[in-house]
């Protein structure tokens, strides 16, 4: 390796004499080149003096020549010389580029960077010549300090068998004693006794002894035959060190055969760069005396053309006399047409922004007739209203592009909403979309022409539809700061009914149950676990109710706080992956008001159900195991079967499959054409919740295109109030809150006279309801 390096240091020292000779040929060259450029300049010199003589020429002729005429031609001498001493200019860049083009070959010469190239690879090899060096150091290293083990397990080893021979003759000693000793008792047989037992007591510590050293001596067998076994290996390491030293060796060879082949391509590579360079400056030097040719020709032009371009001077002179004059008035016309564009584009655009205003004003005028008309439409078909509302981005969606916003609005139309999914976007179309930024307030007072219609006697149905985590429960229950459309709808009716308290009577219950598992139970009762039944009413109307569900009268707010507090308590919530407090059954809250037009006997009875449905979801995705497994099946396939229904209505089949589920039998009222219904459908807007918002918003559109038929009024005419009557109503609403059963319906029928007599007001009555 040594060698090698020296070699090596040999080759690199004879690398930069040839790089130093190189650079001798190039400073030559660069010389060469200096004088071609200093002959050119004498050219350019030489061309110079010609111009000073054609100077001295024209003043000549200046000087023969008087009065205007000499004046006319000394300008056109003076314009033919500016022109020359341009050519000039032009000429002396020519040959500055020239010289450039000759000297940018030597500076950006693909040879010298060849050349810095071997230089890299030379002193890249010299660093690893050098680790090499560093490496074998390190092996012999290695190899001492396991020779000086070896030496110091040798000498252990050699004072191991020294003690094991000191301790042997120790024994052997100890050994002829004792028999000695066995000899001499042997001569004294009146002590045998004693002598014996003696005897046997130094042959055991003897035996222990020989014991001993048997296992010290293997145990010194064994040492030797780790440290055999120990030299081995370091044989082994030292043979794998002398493999590793021939494939350095071999290697250093290989880089010194390729650095000859370097040095052999860079020579050729030089010789190459000096032909080149050498044809370049012929080439240019034979460029240069055909442009210098080219240069006397037109001077000699030019000298035949000074005597025939007088008059042509003349006729020049005149025309620019008269362009200077124009270009003189041409600033004040410019800043005329200007002034006169502007105003004129000033109100082209005034007169268009006034036209689109209009336009703009008018298209929002059809647009809010457009949507009356369409929901007056609605209303009479007895289609379902659907409003749409998309929740804010939140923390538990995450970060990073699956968090990213994919659902967009219409600036111009709020029933329109834009759906980004896979790349492509899709527009759909409600009755009202409320984006994330809208309030509680603003979803509810879309609603609560609903809320009220159930004071005249109707049956109203708002149900939150839409996935786990979309925000349905809280659109429908909200918070104590900021409640929900529950809460708002009771305190509206409470509002409603103290308006009309100097002519009705009204009584307000509320009822709230959950289908959980599709077993239907109380939130309200006594026992939440027990399993109730859906039945027809037996008075024959047709109409649904739950026999034993607990109706409580409520009578203030303190009383709507309280059943809400009772029944959220008993609802069932379970953390999942999609949802920290995930619904796992329906909510229907059902509000039922009763009221009594003190004045004709008009009795009417009307039914709000307030229905937060569980959020579908998969449950790849929520990972549900177990109990919540079961749970999500069933949730999955109550809202399968109310798509089953939304479908029947659609497509206007004979036969509904309300009773595939409790869910879609409880909303037979709601879905059979006798109530206002109303679906809220809530969305996420998060990029990873697309797939199951897109089936959220085409669920939508098929259930806004439902026409469940124009809406029935619940109300009949009673006998005209007595007294007694009234004392027993005022009785009747001077009860506390607590567990009420429905009024009875049966009452007599009016006589003719005072039919006859309340007719107009029973009329207008009805009319006012409606």
């Amino acid at each position: 390796v040594m060698a090698s390096m020296a070699h090596l240091q040999k080759e690199k020292l004879r690398l930069q004499e040839e790089l130093l000779e190189l650079q001798e040929k190039l400073a030559a060259q660069e010389n060469n080149e200096l004088s071609l450029s200093l002959q050119l300049q004498g050219q350019v010199e030489t061309l110079k003096a010609k111009l000073l003589e054609q100077a001295q020429e024209i003043s000549r002729l200046r000087s023969e020549q008087g009065g205007t005429d000499a004046e006319k031609h000394r300008d056109l001498l003076a314009a033919e010389n500016e022109r020359l001493r341009q050519e000039m200019k032009a000429l002396e860049g020519e040959l500055r580029e020239l010289q450039r083009q000759q000297q940018a070959p030597c500076r950006d010469c693909p040879h010298l960077q060849e050349n810095a190239r071997l230089q890299e690879q030379l002193s890249q090899l010299q660093q690893e010549a050098e680790e090499m060096r560093a490496k074998l150091v390190e092996l012999d290293l290695e190899v001492q300090q396991k020779t000086n083990r070896l030496a110091e397990v040798e000498l252990r080893l050699k004072d191991s068998l020294a003690e094991r021979a000191e301790e042997e003759e120790r024994l052997s000693r100890r050994l002829r004693d004792s028999q000695e000793t066995i000899a001499s008792l042997k001569s004294q047989p009146q002590q045998i006794k004693y002598i014996i037992k003696t005897v046997e007591v130094e042959s055991a510590k003897a035996k222990q002894a020989l014991c001993e050293t048997q296992s010290r001596n293997q145990y010194l067998q064994e040492q030797v035959g780790m440290q055999k076994q120990v030299l081995k290996e370091m044989e082994q390491q030292l043979q794998s060190s002398q493999k590793t030293e021939a494939q350095l060796r071999a290697q250093i060879m290989m880089y010194e055969a390729e650095l000859e082949r370097a040095h052999g391509q860079m020579l050729e590579e030089m010789q190459a760069m000096e032909e080149e360079k050498n044809h370049a400056i012929e080439e240019a030097f034979s460029r240069a005396q055909v442009e210098m040719k080219a240069v006397h020709e037109n001077l000699a032009g030019v000298r035949t053309n000074l005597l025939t371009l007088q008059p042509a001077l003349r006729t020049l002179t005149h025309d620019y006399n008269s362009l200077k004059r124009q270009v003189r008035d041409f600033p004040l016309l410019l800043q005329e047409t200007l002034r006169s564009a502007r105003a004129e584009i000033s109100q082209a655009i005034e007169e268009v922004h006034s036209t689109n205003r209009e336009l703009l004003r008018k298209y929002r005028r059809e647009l809010q007739l457009r949507k009356k008309c369409h929901n007056e439409l609605v209303r009479l078909k007895g289609n379902i209203r659907v409003f749409g509302r998309v929740r804010p981005i939140t923390k538990e969606d995450g970060e990073g592009p699956e968090a990213a916003n994919a659902v967009t609005f219409d600036a111009d139309d709020d029933a329109v909403l834009h759906l980004l999914h896979k790349g492509k976007q899709v527009s759909f179309e409600l009755d009202k979309v409320f984006p994330p930024q809208a309030s509680q307030e603003e979803v509810f007072q879309e609603v609560q022409a609903l809320v009220t219609s159930c004071i005249d006697g109707y049956n109203v149905c708002i149900f939150a539809y839409g996935q786990t985590g979309a925000g349905k429960t809280y659109t429908m229950e909200g918070t104590a700061a900021n409640p929900g459309i529950n809460q708002r709808a009771l305190q509206l009716l409470f509002s409603e009914v103290r308006g009309k308290a100097a002519d009705w009577d009204y009584t307000i219950t509320v009822s709230a149950a959950e289908i959980y598992n599709e077993a239907l139970r109380d939130l309200l009762g006594k026992e939440p676990q027990e399993k109730l039944e859906i039945k027809l009413c037996p008075d024959g109307s047709g109409q649904l109710y739950v026999p034993g569900l607990t109706e409580f009268r409520v009578q203030s707010v303190e009383d709507i706080n309280k059943v809400f507090e009772f029944g959220h308590i008993k609802r069932v919530t379970e953390c999942t992956n999609l949802n920290e407090h995930s619904s796992r059954s329906h909510a229907l809250l059902i509000v039922t008001v009763r009221g009594l037009d003190r004045s004709t006997g008009l009795r009417t009875t009307g039914k709000l159900n307030l229905v937060d449905l569980a959020g579908s979801e998969r449950v790849g995705r929520s990972g549900a195991e177990g109990s919540r497994l079961r749970e999500a099946q069933h949730i999955n396939k109550s809202l399968s079967a109310l798509g089953d229904v939304i479908y029947a209505l659609r497509s206007r089949q004979g036969h509904v499959p309300f009773r595939n589920s409790k869910l879609t039998y409880l909303l037979q009222d709601s879905l059979s054409g006798d109530s206002k219904t109303l679906m809220m459908v809530q969305v996420s807007p998060a990029e990873k919740n697309t797939s199951e918002t897109l089936c959220s918003l085409k669920f939508a559109e098929r259930v806004r295109s439902v026409e469940l038929g124009p809406v029935s009024r619940k109300a009949e005419l009673g006998s005209w109030p007595s007294q007694e009557h009234l004392e027993v109503l005022k009785t009747l609403q001077g009860d506390s809150p607590g567990s009420t059963a429905p009024p009875g319906r049966g009452h007599a029928s009016p006589s003719p006279g005072q039919l006859s007599s309340r007719s107009a007001s029973i009329r207008r009555k009805l009319q006012t309801s409606g």
